[in-house]
């Protein structure tokens, strides 16, 4: 039927209006997309993962595999790894084994940053991870941040005898954002995790569902 109105060169017909199916187009795409990239990158990952693990650990268990074999030693290793430097003597030799990279000029401010970063989302005491909703006084614009520090102990002067908190704001759709000091009582916290704060930033808090609220008159 479409070859058909093509080749006579009629116009399309008026019960399939292409703003229809663009639409239907792009909700498809929208659809399948995340789901494509998600499945890529983890093969990628996972595919990465069982090939290193495998080359490290081909010295002791020779010629013998099975399929996801390297990425269930791996994980074993990696917690055996964590079971050691929670112990005060293995964190120890730690901090010695990471001295070149603490001092080192350039290596030093790309360690520490990254180190930083995953501790915050390591497991911690439940008030050191917070999402706050940031409200200035006399003001109903809020912004929802993460209190990357309760106390301003140990930071240099001035900032250090300041009586604050320092909330972090993550901007959407890039990774960045930026530090604020601001007094505790201006911000709220909210009932969310980290992660999901985090991941809801990232996409500008845009609901999942673009349904017209209750009320609102339909679209034409």
């Amino acid at each position: 039927m479409l070859a058909r109105i093509c080749a006579r060169g009629a116009p399309w017909p008026a019960h399939i209006p292409m703003k229809r199916l663009s639409q239907y187009f792009f909700r498809g795409l929208i659809t399948v997309l995340p789901l494509a990239i998600t499945v890529y990158v983890l093969v990628l990952f996972v595919t990465w993962t069982e090939r290193t693990a495998m080359w490290l650990i081909r010295p002791v268990i020779g010629d013998f595999y099975l399929p996801g074999l390297g990425i269930a030693l791996g994980g074993l290793l990696i917690l055996a790894l964590g079971m050691l430097v929670s112990k005060p003597i293995t964190s120890r030799l730690l901090s010695w084994i990471e001295l070149p990279f603490t001092n080192l000029p350039v290596v030093k401010s790309i360690y520490t940053s990254l180190k930083s970063f995953a501790d915050y989302f390591a497991p911690h005491e439940q008030d050191a991870q917070q999402v706050v909703l940031l409200r200035w006084p006399g003001q109903e614009m809020g912004i929802v941040g993460l209190v990357t520090r309760q106390s301003m102990e140990g930071l240099p002067a001035p900032l250090g005898e300041l009586d604050q908190v320092a909330v972090y704001l993550p901007m959407g759709y890039m990774i960045g954002g930026y530090t604020v000091f601001v007094p505790r009582s201006w911000t709220t916290p909210i009932d969310v995790s980290v992660e999901e704060a985090m991941r809801m930033a990232l996409v500008a808090f845009m609901a999942a569902s673009r349904s017209a609220p209750p009320g609102a008159p339909p679209a034409t």
